[in-house]
């Protein structure tokens, strides 16, 4: 079976009503990024950092998976589909795929700020200040922060080098290291980009790009692949 890996942003999850976080109306006009997503914010004014979190996850419990997402879980049944997502959202899940590697964290999701290991699903959407691990210290967003390193960068790299397949779907490829995956996608594996927008791809490599909102792209790209597949066998 062939596999498919594929990298979503902030655009695979527009469609279900979650906002994106650089496009017009997006969260950074709401919010500077330097006073709610560092460790400098949190450390400043961590009531900030929790309430700027727990509405972003009260959205999320109130959103449900587009026709993108259930177009990838639908994959699996010909694609051996791994996700690798910059979202903190859990739509993939949700719409039933199976392999989801989130590379930002999870919004659903709170760990120690003092013993990082210890990390523990939220049950509802909200995490507030006295909130502690079962050692005593206070909980925080399981989100990777900017200025803070990526744990599941390694795992990440180890996916897209055995991909069949690489699709793009829903970001800019400007924000690193998740753009620098694109590096290590076997020269021999097609690449395909979906995004109604026009996103600038500094790479000495053929890509196939799919000018469409996340829902569609993915219908039109298993037509695609699902042909190509069958013309393999």
């Amino acid at each position: 079976m062939k596999r498919l890996v594929v990298l979503t942003g902030a655009g695979m999850s527009a469609e279900s009503g979650l906002k994106t976080f650089r496009e017009m109306g997006g969260l950074w006009e709401e919010y500077a990024v330097a006073d709610v997503a560092t460790p400098e914010a949190w450390e400043r004014d961590p009531k900030l950092v929790l309430r700027f979190y727990n509405e972003r996850r009260k959205a999320l419990f109130d959103a449900r998976p587009n026709a993108g997402h259930l177009e990838l879980a639908d994959l699996e049944k010909t694609f051996d589909v791994r996700i690798i997502t910059q979202n903190v959202d859990d739509l993939h899940e949700r719409a039933g795929s199976s392999h989801v590697l989130h590379l930002h964290g999870e919004l659903k999701k709170a760990r120690s700020t003092v013993y990082p290991f210890q990390i523990y699903d939220l049950p509802g959407w909200e995490l507030n200040w006295g909130d502690t691990c079962e050692k005593g210290s206070q909980l925080r967003p399981h989100i990777v922060w900017f200025g803070e390193p990526v744990p599941m960068l390694e795992k990440a790299i180890g996916e897209v080098e055995h991909a069949d397949l690489f699709v793009i779907i829903g970001t800019s490829m400007q924000v690193y290291p998740a753009a620098g995956l694109i590096d290590y996608v076997p020269q021999k594996a097609p690449v395909y980009l979906i995004d109604p927008n026009e996103t600038a791809l500094g790479y000495n490599r053929r890509v196939t790009f799919i000018r469409m909102k996340a829902s569609e792209g993915v219908k039109e790209l298993a037509r695609i692949v699902k042909g190509d597949w069958v013309l393999d066998q």
